[in-house]
Formats: structure tokens, sequence, C-alpha cells
């Protein structure tokens, strides 16, 4: 072993070498990224990029001389969460919203930005402002309408134009949330409950007055049927409203009898017990 270390010893570590060299230069493209290959801080190469001739696969670089700068195809999110924003109607919304996006010129990308990171963090705070810009010439109730998906074009429009400086595409614009703030949105509930509480005390009231109306015209036309009822019998007139007399008189609260009453049997109250003679 010695001795065939000593005759090829020049071999190996060439080889070695080799080895060394070649996983320092290789590297592999997969069908969802795109590289841009930096060289002394610019861009000498591209490789799976949309308008390049150089598909995924496996490439070599100039070690300790290329970076490799990897970036994703597919499409990328930008997100807005809790962001105070005044409608026309001075109305103060908290909205979330997100953006869509991909890379369509990785060189002016990493020459721009740097990274997909980079661009996220330019896009931010673009997207807050198209955002605010466009929402603040539209009312709250116009965000609740068939008017928030040409707003949300005009923003996507907006942002794609600025997006294009660091080789993004804006694809897609939504809101995901637009509420009042929680002050805000407790006292419109306290304003809709008293506005609930008094039109149930105004039907409350109108069905009050109907109710004694109808009692009203109720009474009067009992009185006039028990009227011509009775002129037709002045003596059942006398018997019944005789009856009522006793059975206030004679039955106490409740049906029982507290006090005593005397009368002689001659005495003309009684004359209905006596009947008619």
């Amino acid at each position: 072993m010695q001795r065939i270390w000593e005759d090829h010893r020049l071999t190996f570590i060439a080889v070695g070498l080799l080895i060394v060299g070649l996983m320092l230069s290789a590297y592999v493209v997969p069908e969802e990224e795109q590289v841009v290959i930096v060289r002394t801080g610019e861009p000498v190469g591209t490789v799976n990029t949309p308008d390049g001739e150089k598909g995924p696969g496996f490439y070599l670089r100039r070690p300790f001389f290329d970076r490799v700068v990897r970036i994703e195809r597919r499409l990328l999110d930008l997100e807005m969460s809790n962001q105070e924003v005044l409608s026309n109607d001075q109305q103060r919304l908290l909205v979330d919203a997100y953006a869509r996006f991909r890379i369509t010129d990785p060189v002016r990308m990493v020459e721009r930005a740097g990274s997909t990171d980079g661009v996220r963090a330019a896009l931010e705070p673009i997207l807050n402002s198209v955002l605010r810009q466009e929402l603040g010439r539209r009312t709250f109730q116009a965000m609740l309408t068939a008017e928030r998906g040409s707003a949300l074009q005009n923003v996507r429009a907006n942002l794609d134009r600025q997006a294009a400086q660091y080789g993004a595409e804006v694809v897609d614009v939504q809101i995901t949330r637009t509420d009042l703030p929680e002050a805000p949105l407790q006292s419109a509930f306290t304003r809709m409950e008293s506005d609930r509480q008094r039109e149930a005390r105004t039907i409350r009231a109108q069905g009050g007055r109907d109710a004694r109306i109808i009692r009203a015209e109720a009474d009067a036309e009992a009185a006039r049927i028990y009227a011509e009822s009775f002129g037709k019998d002045a003596s059942f007139y006398d018997f019944y409203r005789a009856m009522q007399s006793y059975d206030a008189t004679f039955s106490g609260e409740n049906g029982d009898a507290e006090s005593s009453i005397i009368l002689s049997p001659d005495n003309e109250y009684l004359q209905q017990f006596r009947g008619r003679r």
C-alpha cells in the first residue's frame, strides 16, 4: 500500500483536487428555479429564465469567482396586515390585503433588489401607498359592492408599474378583510341597538294605541247590543242588573264573604230573590 501511494501519489492528489473542484463548480437548476450567475458583483449569465436559452439541468461555474443566485419561478406572495386606511366618507378602516407576483427579469432583480426578499421589502410600502390612495377615493359602502373589483384592478396596475423596475410582474391583488376599528365598530353596534330599541318602543306604542281603539270599539258595540236587547225586555234588564248587584254585594274577595248583611224579607233590594208578583 505504501509503495502504491509513493508510485501514484501525484495521480491521487490530482484526482482529489478534481473531485473537490467539481463539487465546488457543479450546480443543479430544477424546473421551479431560475439562476443568475454573478461574477465580481456583475451578472454574467442566466439559466432557466423566461427568455433564456438554457433550461433546467446540470451546470458548472467558476469556483471562488462565480456566485449562483437562485430565484423562484413560481408565484410569490406579498402580504399587508392591519393597515389603517381612511375612506372617502372619513371612515377609518382596518385592511388586510395581499399581492401575487413573479420575477420576470431576474438580472434586473439582482441588480436592483439583490433577492426576492429585497423585492418584497421594496414593494410592501408601494402596495400600502397605492391601496391607501385607491381606497381613499371610495366610501366604505362602495367597498362592499362590485366597485371593489375595479378598485383592485387599479391597485394591481399601479403596483405592477412600480414592480417592473425590480424585474417583477404583479399578477393579482386581493383584499381579504375590510373592517372598522374596534372602537368605532362598538359605537356603530351601540347606535344600531339604540335604533332598534327606539323602533321597538314605537311599535309597542302603536300597538297599545290600536288595542285601546279596538277595545273601545268592542265596548261600544257590546253596549249597543246590550241596549237593544234590554230595550226589548225591561224586566229582564232589571233582573240582569240585580244579579250583577247581588254578585258584587254578597260575594267577597276570592268568593269568601267576610261580613254579614241583615235585611228584612220585604226589602225592595231583595225583590228578585222573591220572584215576580
